[in-house]
C-alpha cells in the first residue's frame, strides 16, 4: 500500500453535484492499493498514521498525534498512486490492484482506523471525485506498507 498523507485544516471530497466526506482538522488519505497488499498491511499503516506526530504541541513542534488533537481524516481511493511513468508518456497502472481486491483492503483500512477511534470520512470508491483542501503547513508525507 502506498498513502499519501496530508495535514489539513479542512478538506471534503464531491461526486458530481454531492459532498460524500468533508472534514474539519485531521488528515487526508489517498490510498494506493497494489496486488501484493495485505489486511496485514492495512493494519500497519493504519497504525502508523494515527500515531504519527506531526501535530504541533505547545512549543510549536510537530509532537502530537491525530488521536492526541482528536482529529478525522478524509481516505480517498486513488489507484494512480501506483501509475508507472517510466516508459512512454502515458501512465501504466498494470501495478494498481484490481478494484474487487483494492475495494476490500480499502474498506478495511478505513475500518481499522475507525476502530482506532478516529471519526473517517470517504470518498465514493471508482469514481471521479472532487477532491479540495486546505493544506496545513504544508505536511504530506508519504508512507508504504513494504
Amino acid at each position: 500500500m502506498k498513502i499519501v498523507v496530508q495535514r489539513s485544516k479542512a478538506a471534503k471530497v464531491t461526486v458530481g453535484e454531492k459532498i460524500t466526506g468533508s472534514i474539519t482538522h485531521g488528515f487526508v488519505l489517498l490510498v494506493g492499493i497494489t496486488h501484493e497488499d495485505t489486511f496485514e498491511d492495512a493494519a500497519y499503516l493504519a497504525d502508523k498514521i494515527v500515531h504519527l506526530r506531526v501535530f504541533d504541541d505547545e512549543e510549536g513542534k510537530m509532537n502530537r498525534s491525530l488521536l492526541d488533537i482528536q482529529g478525522e481524516i478524509l481516505s480517498v481511493s486513488q489507484f494512480t498512486l501506483y501509475g508507472d511513468c517510466r516508459k512512454g508518456r502515458r501512465p501504466n497502472f498494470m501495478n494498481a490492484a484490481r478494484p474487487e481486491k483494492a475495494l476490500d483492503i480499502y474498506l478495511r483500512f478505513n475500518e481499522m482506523l475507525e476502530g482506532k477511534g478516529v471519526h473517517v470520512e470517504k470518498g465514493e470508491f471508482g469514481a471521479m471525485m472532487d477532491v479540495s483542501l486546505t493544506n496545513d503547513g504544508p505536511v504530506t508525507l508519504i508512507l508504504e506498507s513494504k
